[in-house]
């Protein structure tokens, strides 16, 4: 569906006015898919991300701060994020040999099993192949990422 029939406009003023109301409803409604699909395994997209972040330094335990680094999203209260997540048992948090003040941590088999069980359907896999081949994903990537590389530095809050 066309963006214009989405929400009712009848014309933008320009194509750029077209594409940043694109790009904000699109992004609006991967969010709703994911969030619903995170919410099967009782988690939230968030808590979905720095599940990932650790299975990617596994075995390697992180701190907090380098998890806030690689949100995919801007995160002020990472503390209490992973406070639920060790709740659930898919995170451990253990004292930091280097540093006595820091805490480090470590998804657990939960976790990781948890990813294994999710990762197909969050990663759009039974979607995107239906509406876009994979040329038309890296013209996407490649589009996104000249789009965004001249604004990253400035608007990057994380």
């Amino acid at each position: 569906m066309k963006i214009d029939e989405a929400i009712q406009v009848k014309k933008f003023s320009t194509e750029w006015q077209r594409a940043t109301v694109n790009l904000l409803y699109t992004s609006n409604w991967v969010t709703a898919v994911l969030e619903k699909r995170a919410e099967q395994k009782q988690i939230t997209l968030r808590q979905f991300n720095v599940l990932r972040i650790l299975r990617g330094q596994f075995p390697k335990p992180v701190t907090n701060n380098l998890i806030k680094s690689r949100m995919l999203t801007n995160t002020p209260d990472i503390s209490r994020l992973i406070d639920r997540l060790v709740l659930k048992g898919l995170v451990d948090r253990c004292k930091s040999n280097e540093d006595k003040r820091a805490v480090n941590l470590l998804i657990t088999e939960l976790g990781l099993k948890i990813l294994e069980e999710l990762e197909q359907e969050m990663l759009l896999s039974d979607i995107l192949p239906n509406h876009l081949s994979e040329a038309e994903c890296t013209q996407l990537n490649e589009l996104l990422d000249k789009f965004r590389g001249s604004l990253e530095p400035e608007t990057k809050t994380n």
